[in-house]
């Protein structure tokens, strides 16, 4: 999922010098999420993680095989301290 995720969008998310650390789909309960995680050396401030967000929603959007079923996208900067 995080190779294909990383090959659909590129390089967009240079200009907010962020990259993509991981991306998985995740079962809680009756919901399917689609969540992915930034990471960069220093701390992801909020209005980033919104920012990469609305870059990627419509990336993702235009992959409609790539969650089965109907999903949530969660975008989330990576803990630091976290290998």
């Amino acid at each position: 999922m995080k190779e294909k995720i990383i090959s659909l969008v590129g390089d967009k998310l240079d200009s907010l010098g962020v990259t993509i650390d991981d991306a998985y789909v995740e079962k809680e309960g009756s919901e399917t999420f689609l969540r992915i995680v930034l990471d960069r050396e220093e701390v992801i401030p909020l209005n980033t993680v919104v920012m990469a967000t609305r870059i990627l929603n419509p990336i993702i959007d235009k992959v409609p095989d790539l969650v089965e079923g109907t999903y949530i996208l969660d975008v989330y900067a990576k803990e630091k301290g976290d290998k």
